[in-house]
């Protein structure tokens, strides 16, 4: 994969203190979107995940905190249970492949 293809990543964080979790979530906020509490979905390329990462390390505590970021594959297929709505604000663009997987990982129908 080129290094400069913008792909899915889910960022999922456990932050010990509130005022490093305060920090944390509005860095994360500024790069993903919120999918559930402490977990983001965060598009970029393999620079502008890095970037983030260094951003989040000057916040965190590593011997208390934990940030993991996991990349999503391109055709992505995910199932979802209970109550789930995209945050206001949220227009999905169509077609690629990054708005199918989006879709999917948000539990929405594919067009």
């Amino acid at each position: 994969m080129p290094i400069n293809q913008t792909k899915l990543h889910l960022l999922a964080y456990d932050i010990a203190n509130p005022a490093r979790l305060q920090q944390v979530h509005r860095t994360v906020r500024q790069a993903g979107i919120p999918l559930q509490y402490s977990v983001f979905l965060v598009p970029g390329t393999a620079p502008d995940i890095d970037l983030l990462l260094r951003e989040l390390d000057e916040i965190i505590e590593p011997k208390e905190d934990d940030i993991r970021v996991y990349p999503l594959p391109s055709r992505l297929q995910a199932d979802r249970y209970g109550r789930q709505q995209l945050p206001l604000g949220l227009d999905l663009v169509t077609g690629d492949h990054l708005h199918d997987s989006l879709l999917a990982l948000l539990g929405e129908p594919t067009p």
